[in-house]
């Protein structure tokens, strides 16, 4: 892609973002999750295959469908209550139309579908800015939105996305759909402490984003894309493989790393706003996700490739992708725990 190309469509893509995080008006918001929509899709279809195309449509036909449902929504909620402030959701079939949009817009679960296949086909560096920037602008509209939202479709849907997030990953062996159905999981762990607490749900998404950043680009440093392929990568990078089996053990949230940190607060505030039962169900869905990074660590670490490999010279070939930011990004993203006193102070 021309560095030209590449530069506008990063431009919008931040432009896009920041219009619905600074908005206070509901055009305005809209706007800005149309742009991130458009901008991103010139980055999957590149280069053109024709699964990278696929992928594509479906993600606009989604998104298309998210934002029709979001801006009837405002207009009916404009219409009944003579409001455009994005505070302001008074009327309860324009919350209801939103929740549902929203949750079409981050995947959760029953609209999780695209998801995965949008992921599979797309490159890696693709799938990094879908799972990751792409949240954000529809993260902060839930997070402003959330008292007038209602609960017990929120509760629903964070319940399914977290189960189905798990139950979704156990029989993958493409490391972009385990990351998708980890994405589908994540966005439940989020939805369902926004109305408690919202700051938590910053707190999450920071952390995932930074987790699933790192993986993304240790992924593609590697060229790496099936689970068979990472049984070799002990041969040719040790460090590598150390640095995924701690940021997959962070994401699925094993102490004492940084993924644990969220878990154990947002189910801390679960408990102690009497929602017992849902804390422990959230406690064991959060196994299910343990289990396929387990399977990956397995693979990378425990087992060896089945050919024999006497040589660990690899072809002279000049390097081109930089590592630079990753091992800052390991670190943050695996040995946070620590400050935990300092993040419980602002949230």
């Amino acid at each position: 892609m021309s560095p030209y190309v590449l530069l506008i469509i990063s431009m919008s893509l931040f432009l896009g973002t920041s219009l619905t995080l600074f908005s206070n008006h509901w055009l305005m918001a809209w706007m800005g999750l149309e742009i991130n929509t458009l901008a991103i899709i010139p980055m999957m279809t590149y280069p053109n295959h024709p699964r990278s195309t696929e992928a594509a449509i479906k993600y606009f036909l989604t998104q298309a469908t998210a934002s029709m449902m979001i801006m009837f929504a405002i207009i009916h909620n404009a219409w009944m209550t003579n409001e455009w402030t994005i505070f302001q959701i008074s009327n309860q079939t324009a919350s209801i139309l939103m929740t549902l949009a929203l949750a079409m817009k981050l995947g959760l679960a029953p609209f999780h579908f695209w998801v995965p296949e949008v992921t599979q086909g797309i490159p890696l560096s693709s799938g990094m800015i879908l799972l990751t920037w792409q949240k954000i602008a529809p993260t902060s509209l839930l997070y402003q939105i959330s008292p007038t939202l209602n609960m017990k479709i929120l509760i629903i849907l964070a319940f399914l996305s977290t189960m189905l997030g798990g139950w979704g990953g156990l029989n993958q062996t493409h490391l972009r759909k385990i990351l998708a159905y980890s994405s589908i999981a994540h966005m439940g762990w989020m939805t369902i402490i926004v109305l408690i607490n919202p700051s938590l749900t910053l707190l999450n998404l920071l952390i995932y984003i930074i987790a699933t950043l790192t993986l993304f680009l240790m992924l593609n440093f590697t060229s790496i894309t099936k689970i068979k392929s990472l049984s070799n990568l002990w041969n040719k990078s040790t460090p590598m493989t150390m640095a995924i089996l701690l940021t997959l053990l962070s994401l699925g949230g094993l102490p004492p790393l940084t993924g644990f940190m969220p878990k154990w607060l947002i189910l801390q505030e679960l408990v102690s706003n009497n929602n017992i039962i849902m804390a422990i169900l959230m406690a064991m869905s959060a196994l299910l996700n343990l289990f396929f990074y387990m399977r990956i660590i397995y693979t990378s670490t425990l087992t060896m490739f089945p050919t024999t490999n006497n040589s660990k010279l690899q072809w002279p070939y000049p390097q081109t992708k930089t590592i630079n930011i990753i091992p800052t990004l390991t670190i943050i993203s695996s040995l946070l725990l620590p400050l935990s006193p300092m993040f419980i102070t602002l949230v």
